[in-house]
């Protein structure tokens, strides 16, 4: 966990990031990729040298195609050029088959969404094989329950509220289970696109911020998960997390930025 200093301001409580960057492939997925792996050789639903299929805006395909390739599994990623050309060539160099879907003028929305869903079902239909199914698979909550428990033990139990973007919801629903074992009143927040604010009970839209927002409201989400629920737009996201890299020195993506307008947004009422 690292402190902010330069990009909060006066008033706001104490902001401390969590950073997943020396995992493997500089991924939190990697916990979620392994989790759904091993969970499918242990109920026997994954053979050796089965193929394993899934649908990916690229975090999760990188660290899939990771593992996958680590215990000697095929893998088919069906993906999309609304995402990042390094994670779809990341993907590539470890070995996983990429099947990409068009998108509208490179934007994500939920008929992108669905489209990919549709591709990885008929692949895992027409070949056999192994699908981990991460909108459905609660077997990665595990992954981020272990999360939780790291954040609680490193900040010492000085937490008062966790921020997370959302896409399939798993990492914000399985690291609000874990953190409200230590502490019932913790305040949880979901940040998804102010573009597609779907939990929010907005209207689906196109948005450019990775890793959130699916259009429309994921399997893996319910109501009690989050206390409150944060819109911030993909210019907010990017703006931000370019100025997490210069101010701070962290580099990270436009899901991480969203996390940090709408932290800093809730440490200004926190104080």
């Amino acid at each position: 966990l690292v402190a902010l200093g330069r990009l909060v301001p006066p008033g706001c409580a104490r902001i401390l990031l969590k950073l997943e960057s020396a995992n493997p492939t500089g991924s939190m997925k990697d916990r979620m990729a392994l989790a759904m792996i091993l969970a499918g050789e242990r109920s026997g639903r994954l053979a050796p040298g089965q193929r394993v299929v899934e649908y990916t805006g690229g975090s999760t395909g990188v660290s899939l195609a990771l593992v996958c390739a680590a215990r000697g599994y095929p893998l088919s990623i069906v993906t999309s050029d609304a995402f990042s050309a390094e994670k779809r060539r990341h993907m590539a160099a470890l070995g996983a088959e990429l099947t990409l879907v068009p998108s509208k003028g490179g934007g994500m929305d939920a008929a992108l969404t669905r489209s990919m869903i549709a591709t990885a079902r008929e692949i895992t239909e027409t070949t056999g094989a192994f699908w981990t199914d991460q909108l459905n698979n609660a077997d990665q909550l595990s992954a981020y329950h272990a999360m939780a428990e790291e954040i609680w033990s490193q900040a010492g139990g000085g937490i008062d509220a966790f921020v997370q973007a959302t896409g399939t919801a798993a990492s914000v629903r399985g690291v609000a289970e874990g953190l409200r074992r230590h502490r019932r009143d913790i305040r949880i927040v979901a940040v998804e696109p102010a573009e597609s604010a779907v939990l929010s009970g907005g209207k689906s839209g196109v948005h450019k911020i990775e890793g959130a927002g699916a259009g429309f409201v994921v399997p893996l989400w319910h109501a009690g998960i989050a206390d409150e629920i944060a819109a911030v737009s993909t210019d907010e996201a990017m703006a931000m997390s370019r100025r997490l890299a210069r101010e701070e020195a962290l580099f990270a993506g436009t899901s991480t930025g969203a996390n940090l307008v709408a932290a800093i947004r809730l440490g200004l009422r926190l104080g």
